[in-house]
C-alpha cells in the first residue's frame, strides 16, 4: 500500500483551507502555492498594462502596443515612453522591494504589523534627499536616489550595531527598540532642517508623498542594481527565517549562525527599503500588507512567503497608482496617498476577520 503524502499545518485564521489545527496534504499545499503564484503573476501582468494604458491622455490599445513595438517620435510614443513605461518599471520595482522587506522585517522582528520602515530605514532615506538640499543644493531627482540609498544603509548599519550590544547580538526586541529611537532622531534631524531652510521642505514636501509620476527611466536603472540584490539576499535569507521562527536557541542548536542570518536580513531590508523609498519616497502599507496576502496563500514557509510577497507588494502598487489616475479625473492622486486611504480600512478588516497570521 503507498504510504500516504506527510501532513502540513495549515495557515491559523477562520476560513482558511483545512479549519485551524486541521492537517493539509503536503501535495495540496504545494498546488495551493503554484496556483497562487501563478496568479499573483496574471495580475501582475494585468496591472501593468492596466498602467500603460490608462492615463490622462486616451490612447487605444493597439497604438498603445504599436508605439511600444515600433517608437516612431509622435505624441503617444512620448507618453508611453516618457510617461507610462518609466512609472510602471519603477512601480513594479518598488512593490516587489517593499512586500519582500515587509517579510524579511516582520519575521526578524516576530512582529506580524511590522513594517519595513521600522528600522528608522526609511527616515534615513529622507535625511539624505534632505542634506543633499540643504548642504548641496542638489535638486536633479536623479541625484536623490544615491543619496537617499546612502542614507538607508547608514540608519540601518546603526541601528544594527545598536542592537547588537548585548551578549546575545540583536534580537527581535532590540532592533525595534533601535529602530524606533533611531526613527525618532532621524526625524528631528529632518524637521529642523525642513523647517530652517525653505527650498529643503519644498522638496521634501513632495518627496515624502510617495509618487510614481515624474520618474525617468534613469531613476529605474539607478535602483535596479540594489533591489536585484536585495533579493538575492532575501531569497538566501528564508531558510535561515524558518529556524529563526522556532526561537533563536532552538535555530542555534539546529546549526544556523543567528547572527549572521539577521545581519543579512538587515543589510537586504535596508537595499530594497532604501532603494524604493529613493525611487518613489515613503510608500506605507505595502510592506505592511503583502506579507499577510502572501501568508494567507503559502502558510508561514519563507521559502515560499519571500518569492510571493513581490508579485503581490508589485500588484497593490501599480492598482494604487492606477487608481489614482482615474479617481480625479483630468488630475491625480499620488500612489502614496491612495495607498493610505484604501490600505487602512482592508487592514482594519483584514484583524477583524482574524485572517492574520503571525510570521
Amino acid at each position: 500500500m503507498k504510504p500516504s503524502a506527510p501532513a502540513v499545518w495549515a495557515p491559523a485564521g477562520p476560513g482558511a483551507p483545512g479549519a485551524p489545527g486541521a492537517p493539509v496534504p503536503g501535495s495540496a499545499l504545494r498546488g495551493r502555492r503554484t496556483a497562487g503564484l501563478a496568479v499573483l503573476l496574471v495580475l501582475l501582468a494585468a496591472c501593468a498594462a492596466g498602467s500603460l494604458l490608462i492615463g490622462a491622455r486616451a490612447i487605444a490599445p493597439a497604438e498603445v502596443w504599436r508605439v511600444l513595438t515600433a517608437p516612431d517620435g509622435g505624441e503617444a510614443s512620448a507618453v508611453v515612453w516618457s510617461l507610462r513605461l518609466p512609472r510602471t518599471a519603477i512601480g513594479i520595482a518598488v512593490g516587489a522591494a517593499l512586500g519582500t522587506a515587509g517579510v524579511l522585517m516582520q519575521s526578524h522582528t516576530r512582529n506580524p504589523i511590522a513594517d519595513p520602515g521600522i528600522l528608522g530605514v526609511s527616515h534615513g532615506a529622507a535625511l539624505g534627499v534632505v542634506l543633499g538640499v540643504f548642504l548641496l543644493g542638489m535638486s536633479d531627482l536623479a541625484s536623490f536616489v544615491w543619496l537617499a540609498i546612502a542614507g538607508a544603509v547608514i540608519a540601518s548599519t546603526a541601528v544594527f550595531a545598536i542592537a547588537s550590544g548585548g551578549s546575545r547580538g540583536p534580537t527581535p526586541i532590540t532592533l525595534v527598540l533601535a529602530g524606533a529611537a533611531m526613527s525618532a532622531l532621524l526625524s528631528g534631524v529632518i524637521s529642523a532642517i525642513v523647517l530652517l531652510d525653505h527650498s529643503s521642505l519644498e522638496v521634501y514636501r513632495f518627496w515624502r508623498l510617495g509618487t510614481l509620476a515624474g520618474r525617468p527611466m534613469e531613476v529605474f536603472w539607478q535602483v535596479l542594481p540594489f533591489i536585484a540584490a536585495g533579493l538575492a539576499l532575501a531569497a538566501a535569507n528564508a531558510p535561515g527565517l524558518n529556524a529563526l521562527a522556532l526561537g533563536d536557541d532552538v535555530a542555534t542548536a539546529l546549526g544556523q549562525r543567528v547572527r549572521l542570518t539577521r545581519a543579512a536580513g538587515v543589510l537586504a531590508i535596508a537595499l530594497l527599503t532604501g532603494a524604493a523609498t529613493a525611487a518613489a519616497g515613503p510608500i506605507g502599507f505595502v510592506g505592511l500588507a503583502a506579507p499577510h496576502l502572501a501568508r494567507a496563500i503559502t502558510g508561514p514557509d519563507h521559502r515560499w512567503t519571500v518569492p510571493l510577497a513581490a508579485p503581490a507588494g508589485a500588484c497593490l502598487v501599480l492598482a494604487a497608482d492606477i487608481a489614482g489616475r482615474v479617481v480625479r479625473g483630468n488630475g491625480e492622486v499620488e500612489v502614496g496617498i491612495v495607498l493610505a486611504v484604501l490600505g487602512a480600512p482592508f487592514f482594519i478588516a483584514l484583524i477583524r476577520r482574524g485572517r492574520m497570521i503571525a510570521p
